[in-house]
Formats: C-alpha cells, structure tokens, sequence
C-alpha cells in the first residue's frame, strides 16, 4: 500500500523539491553530513505539496488526510532501517493499566493503541492509515511506507520484561513499551524505500537567505489567522460526565428527549476570560468538523453554559454514535473518554460566524484552564 506513488507527478516533484530545499538548510541546526529534517517541517511540506489536511495541531494518531487515508508522518535517521520508533504515549491512561499484571498490561496498551486508531478513522471519516517516512542518512532522503496495523491482541507473544521495558510481538510487528515515560514503539523496517532523494546542505545558509532578503526575493504573505482557540471539558466537575447532563443530556428528566440530545459544556470561566468569543445566545454560527462537514450551532442555556447543535440531535449523533459508537440508551462515562485519550474539544474562531472544533488530549482543558485562572 503506497500513498505517494498513487500522487500526480507534479505533486510528487514539488514534494521532492521542497525536502531539499527543507535539507539544504541543515546547517541552520546541525553541522552533522546527515542532512536534518524537524518534524514540523515534515508536515508542513507534506500537506502542501499533496493538497492534504494538517490534523497535526488534532492530537490523533494521524498527522494529515487526503482521499480519506490517514497519514502518519514520520522521520529519523536510517541507521540499520530497524529502528524502534515512538508510535503513541499513554502516560494520563497510567491508572487503567499500571496495577495490572504484565501480560495484561500489555494487552490494555495495545487495546488503547487501537482505541486511538478506530477513534482517528471515525473522527476524520478514514478509509485506512499508514505510515509516511523520511529516513535521513548521508546525503539523501529516503521515503518509506507501510500500514498503519491495529495490534493484533489475539495474538499477541513473546512478552519480555526488561528493566526499563516490556517487548512483545503480534506476528506482524515488534512492539517495544516504555515503562517510565508510558511510550509505545513499533519496529520500523525501513528496506526497501520507494523513492531516494540526494540532498545538498548549503555550507552558509544565513548568509545565502540574507543575500535573497537583500535582492528582495524572498515574499512574506500573511495566511489566514485564527482569531482565537478556547478549550471546553466534555465532563464536568471531578472529571465525572454527569449522567443526566453535558454530554448525557438525553438522559435528563422533566420531558421526553431525543437519544441524541447533548450539549458539550461551557464553563463560565471561558465567557469572563473570553467575552465575545462565542456568539450572543441562541444566535447561529457555523462549526466545522474533523469529517469536514458543517454543524449549524448555538450557545444557549442559562449563562450561555451550553453548545449545542441547532438541530438537539445533530451533535449527539456526531459524538456519541459517530465517534465514541454508543448505543442509544448507554451512559457515557468518563473511562470511556479516558480510553480513547481525549476529554476536551478545541474550539477556534475563524471569524464572528465561523468556528471549528476538534478532540484534544486528556487534561488539556485542566491545562487551559491554569492559564485562566493565572491570568
């Protein structure tokens, strides 16, 4: 499975160009003959050359999309093309596996590695994953590719405890689990690469971008700027998800309500901190999804503490049975989100009507929240 040799050609070149260029600039960070490439920067010359979506700021288990393929970006140097690479981290999951056994432990990472990736796939409405990446060796880029694997937990052996570690293999890949920092790497065999790039470092890069800023050849453009980003908790007070409000409204008494009757709440931090983020109440505005489509929303209740889809359903059908696959009548809880590694969305305002949203990590709202209250 290829996502780059599936590219138009010039799309391809542009991509090529661009990672020279990207190496020709090493020595700005290193004098090593390796060429250097940040991993930023990787992203970045990726969804432009191939007209992807940047899901980099989303905190999912892909960095970009095109044609409904989630990619993986990655790069590191070649070395022996089997290297252990970072694949995903765990450590605000330690509570759900830290007192089991090993061989149980392994089998809850490995569950909540998949968790991560069926979430990104219904959350940015995927077809498949894999991996893109650009080993860095001695003069040249390499491009390599594979599948993004769930782990296959049914066959899951050779479980070793080491020191620092827990290796184990599910007959596809090696897997090793960093016991500290709560890291999951996956061995990468990186032979062979579909595509080789030679790359030439300029011996004095400031001194060639200041002879083009002098000649007035290099253009500085301004992209378009968010306008501002709010963070909001799906739970509320002790990071407990209600069972008859937020995100379990539909489960709320006083009248017959739809199974899909949410609200994602607004804590009133957000309005004092923020006055005039959000639209008055009852006044629409449109949200974008992660799947691109377009929510029309409000922000209504009392104290504007709640956002909702205009429709009362739409959201719920998005969340709880697009995303987190709920069954109507099945109370959402906290474990569930803590799971799947998010309990916070990202809202940014794009203009006075225009906003998106997107799932981020666990104890991201705490973090924002921190901000707030610190001035």
């Amino acid at each position: 499975m290829s996502f780059l040799l599936t590219q138009k050609q010039a799309s391809q070149k542009s991509y090529f160009d661009y990672l020279k260029i990207a190496g020709a600039l090493s020595n700005l960070f290193s004098e090593n003959e390796i060429p250097y490439l940040y991993y930023r920067i990787a992203e970045k010359v990726f969804c432009r050359a191939f007209g992807a979506e940047d899901l980099s700021r989303s905190d999912v288990s892909a960095d970009a999309k095109k044609e409904g393929i989630g990619i993986g970006l990655k790069t590191f140097l070649a070395n022996n093309h089997k290297t252990f690479q970072k694949i995903a981290e765990f450590n605000n999951d330690r509570s759900l596996y830290q007192t089991l056994s090993t061989e149980k432990k392994i089998k809850k990472i490995a569950e909540l590695r998949n968790l991560r990736i069926e979430f990104t796939e219904n959350n940015h409405n995927l077809k498949k994953s894999l991996y893109h990446c650009v080993l860095r060796e001695k003069g040249k880029f390499l491009i390599f590719e594979e599948p993004m694997d769930y782990v296959d937990i049914t066959n899951i052996k050779n479980v070793k405890e080491k020191k620092g570690s827990i290796i184990f293999n599910d007959g596809k890949n090696d897997y090793a689990f960093n016991k500290s920092k709560s890291t999951l790497f996956k061995r990468f065999i990186t032979k062979p690469s579909i595509y080789e790039i030679d790359v030439q470092i300029l011996k004095d890069p400031i001194r060639d971008l200041q002879k083009l800023f002098a000649e007035g050849k290099l253009v500085f453009e301004e992209g378009v700027k968010i306008q501002g980003t709010v963070y909001l908790p799906l739970y509320g007070k002790d990071q407990t998800v209600f069972e008859k409000s937020g995100l379990n409204q539909w489960n709320a008494g006083g009248r017959e309500r739809h199974p899909n009757e949410v609200y994602i709440p607004v804590p009133a931090l957000i309005h004092k901190n923020f006055p005039g983020f959000f639209p008055d109440r009852d006044t629409p505005f449109s949200l974008k999804l992660p799947n691109e489509k377009i929510m029309k929303s409000k922000i209504c209740q009392e104290g504007g503490k709640a956002l909702m889809s205009y429709s009362n359903k739409e959201l719920g059908q998005w969340i709880l049975r697009d995303i987190l696959k709920l069954k109507e009548g099945e109370i959402l809880t906290y474990s569930k989100l803590q799971a799947l590694g998010i309990d916070t969305v990202r809202i940014d305002k794009i203009n006075s009507i225009e906003f998106e949203i997107n799932f981020s990590k666990l104890g991201r709202y705490e973090v924002f929240q921190t901000k707030m209250l610190n001035g």
